[in-house]
């Protein structure tokens, strides 16, 4: 009998390419203020993108109204576009950061922005959301105050450009100020502008205390985006 003759086989690697155009589908409510004067003015406006905690998420819109940066804004008035959207029921900032930057074009595109001065803010859910959406698109935002939020200890080089204020209650016990001292404390030695506030007798409610502050609006319009960032 004979033997079975061996067979070779010669794998080639070819290198392919893969090309396609993804469709976004996008659906978020929000609340959209515009301030004094911006319907007489001809020129453009600062905006700013706030993002709610997870006690907001669902389809009753008005519920945003009740605390944070729009219950601000039923008492006094900025001189900020301001973008308000509700997360969806069941799910987090960070399932929306895409579509939260298509919210964005989207505003601009029909509403009379300041690009340079798009500036992103938001509290414990929303902190997350604020961090990890500067994270994904840096080149988008001249400013961004994060408020009792956690975020990603591997990405802050990609906010080193991006000025940060950072808020948090030392007795949280909710979000731990732990994380607000590690992402301070990265984003120092990158040589990032950073700001540090925390409230001693606060817990997780920092919130509040925060957008009372005039100063941080004066703060964010300190701030316009006057160079690429470095990713």
């Amino acid at each position: 009998m004979k033997s079975p003759q061996k067979v070779t086989t010669t794998v080639l690697l070819r290198k392919q390419k893969y090309k396609a155009v993804l469709t976004l589908k996008a659906h978020l409510n929000y609340l959209l203020y515009l301030p004094p004067g911006y319907e007489q003015s001809k020129g453009n406006w600062p905006l700013i993108l706030a993002l709610h905690g997870a006690a907001k998420r669902g389809s009753n819109i008005q519920i945003l109204k009740e605390y944070g940066l729009p219950k601000l804004l039923e008492e006094k008035d900025i001189p900020f576009i301001v973008v308000a959207p509700q997360c969806p029921d069941s799910s987090w900032w960070t399932e929306h950061l895409d579509e939260l930057k298509a919210l964005l074009d989207d505003i601009e595109s029909r509403l009379r922005v300041d690009k340079s001065r798009i500036y992103l803010t938001g509290f414990s859910m929303g902190g997350e959301g604020t961090w990890r959406l500067a994270m994904r698109y840096p080149e988008k935002f001249a400013a961004i105050a994060p408020i009792c939020a956690i975020g990603n200890h591997g990405l802050t080089h990609r906010i080193k450009d991006i000025p940060a204020w950072v808020f948090h209650g030392a007795k949280d016990d909710i979000v731990p100020i732990k994380n607000s001292n590690e992402l301070v404390k990265e984003l120092e030695s990158l040589g990032a502008e950073v700001k540090y506030t925390v409230y001693p007798d606060v817990g997780h409610e920092a919130w509040t205390r925060t957008y009372q502050n005039s100063e941080l609006f004066l703060w964010f319009l300190c701030h316009a985006k006057s160079r690429k960032v470095k990713t």
